[in-house]
């Protein structure tokens, strides 16, 4: 956990015990905290979309600590996962496979599939195991807003309506995990994250992608078109060209700003360093009342990919727009 806090064992119980109660546990991940409830209760599961104001056609990916609980809902599991989780799971990638009936239709937006992943982070395995059952767990925040990479940030977003929050420290990674789907003959990359397309073709071939969701069900969490958003108005820029008017704040990564910004911030040259610290920036600036928040568009090397998905997404209106 690198030097992460770690909550103690009485702790991790007392989560556990929640979580069989059918109550929601907020906890870290390495890629962001999620708000969990026992992923095979349905009334439970329920409390999630209550509790961020989420649509119930955003399904929530299943949280799990061995195989066994793989089984218990992955109704199949080809070759390609194999050889996926055992190159990157515990880690930051979702796989999208057909359901077994103990998975609720609520967990799933009503579709036969359903996303699941194996997390690296100590915390994370730690209270699967007490809890002995997959955990539903989206990012515990309220719906399309900034996801938590502390446990601080949960207690502004979402106050009284989680029942415990489990303090892991900040999260490694820091934006929410690759969505592949398994589903199919062709894999189809659902949600850029920690593990690029390209590391996942080394392992099984050609990988085609999914950029935009039909307006009912959705096949992965994330694919709404306004999401990951600060309450402050978020502004994609290129060659530096800030706003003239209202005070502000930017997040540079090759440009200068075109004119005076209150707060200007250096953000790192490596996508995987500037992940880490998006969210923790945006929420420290989104609590100082700026007009806006502008960000120097990043790359467009396919490195960049997760990124630039978040950052398009905060800074959109419903109508999808380009990169």
């Amino acid at each position: 956990m690198s030097g992460e806090q770690r909550p103690t064992a009485k702790e991790i119980g007392h989560a556990a015990m929640l979580l069989r109660d059918g109550k929601l546990v907020a906890f870290p991940t390495e890629t962001v905290y999620g708000l969990g409830a026992n992923a095979l209760d349905a009334q439970a599961v329920a409390r999630i979309f209550e509790a961020k104001g989420r649509p119930v056609s955003s399904p929530i990916i299943v949280h799990v600590s061995n195989f066994e609980m793989v089984r218990s809902v992955a109704a199949e599991w080809p070759p390609a996962a194999q050889a996926l989780a055992t190159k990157f799971w515990p880690g930051p990638l979702t796989l999208v496979l057909r359901k077994t009936p103990a998975v609720p239709a609520l967990v799933t937006a009503g579709l036969n599939t359903v996303g699941v992943r194996m997390p690296s982070h100590l915390v994370a395995l730690a209270l699967i195991e007490a809890a002995k059952m997959p955990i539903a767990a989206p990012s515990a925040n309220c719906f399309a807003q900034l996801s938590p990479t502390t446990a601080e940030h949960v207690r502004q977003g979402l106050g009284d309506r989680v029942d415990y929050i489990l303090d892991g420290g900040a999260c490694a990674v820091g934006i929410e995990s690759t969505v592949l789907s398994l589903a199919d003959r062709t894999p189809v990359l659902l949600r850029p994250g920690g593990i690029s397309r390209a590391q996942i073709e080394a392992v099984i071939g050609p990988v085609s992608q999914l950029l935009e969701a039909s307006a009912e069900a959705h096949p992965s969490p994330g694919m709404h078109p306004r999401h990951y958003s600060p309450r402050t108005r978020l502004i994609l820029v290129r060659n530096g060209a800030v706003p003239q008017q209202g005070n502000g704040a930017y997040l540079q990564l090759h440009f200068a700003p075109s004119s005076e910004v209150r707060t200007l911030v250096s953000m790192p040259a490596d996508p995987a360093e500037y992940a880490a610290s998006l969210y923790r920036t945006l929420h420290e600036l989104d609590s100082l009342g700026y007009d806006w928040i502008a960000v120097d568009a990043p790359h467009s090397d396919p490195e960049w990919d997760a990124i630039r998905d978040r950052l398009t997404r905060a800074a959109t209106s419903e109508a999808k727009v380009p990169y």
